[in-house]
Order: structure tokens, then sequence, then C-alpha cells
């Protein structure tokens, strides 16, 4: 008997029957003889689930199935992605705040108004902090150990 998922097999009057085979030339006898009273009876090839007039167009059937697949192709209908349109809207939405940011920074006319070191907001005149934050305390190994 050949495996249950890939054989030949002989149908009559549109549904199956009993005889399977590995190989087409087992079957030819059979087939004959039904073809004697049911003369529409004919051999398939059943794969997969499915019949087929050979195993050439179950195996064609079955590359063009695994064909590999574009970037974009996505599982369900359209093949998009769903989330396409709002990543759109934030690159634009990035990108004029950009715009902005650098108008602001550098003018209008697009010269730096900003002079290295000086802020726009604070006066000429204000004092600059000096010296580095102090370090800070750590804990003494005595008050860690209890």
């Amino acid at each position: 008997m050949p495996p249950r998922y890939s054989y030949w097999t002989i149908l009559a009057g549109g549904l199956p029957t009993s005889f399977r085979a590995a190989e087409r030339d087992e079957l030819l006898p059979t087939l004959r003889r039904l073809q004697v009273k049911h003369p529409d009876a004919v051999m398939k090839w059943f794969q997969r689930g499915k019949l087929w007039e050979s195993p050439d167009a179950a195996r064609e059937e079955f590359q063009k199935a695994n064909a590999p697949r574009g970037r974009d192709w996505r599982p369900g209908g359209e093949h998009r992605d769903p989330r396409a349109a709002f990543k759109r809207n934030k690159q634009k939405r990035n990108q004029s705040r950009r715009h902005e940011r650098f108008a602001r920074k550098h003018g209008p006319e697009g010269k730096d108004t900003m002079s290295k070191g000086h802020r726009r907001d604070k006066p000429e005149g204000a004092p600059r902090p000096h010296g580095r934050r102090p370090a800070p305390r750590l804990a003494s190994r005595e008050g860690r150990r209890r």
C-alpha cells in the first residue's frame, strides 16, 4: 500500500474508489476493466488533500505557492503595513518640527544667531556658573555593615 498522502487513485462516477497505487502502471489494468462498465472512470493523482492530473501538476502548484515573497508582503488581504499611514504622518510632523527648530536657532536668513557659549534667553551680563558640581557623597563602610 502506498503512503496515505500521495498516490494514484481511480475515480468512477466522480467518486473515489478504493483502488490506489504508488505507480500509475499498477492501476492501468484495473482502470481498463472499470471503464467497460463506467466509461467516465479516470485516474488522478492525490496529494496534499487535492486531486491532480499528475504528480508534476501538484509539484508545479506547490512550487508556485512557495515562491519568495517581497519585502512588503504581509499575511492577510491587502499585503501592506496597516500602520504605514501613521508612520508617514509622524515623519512629516517630526520634519516640520525640525524645520521650526532650525529656523528659531538660525533665524529666517539661515545664519547662526546664537554665538558660542551664549543663549538667547539669558541677558548679556548674566553670570555663568563656575566649577563643577559637588561629587555625590558615598556612604561610609561602617554605615553599611550593620
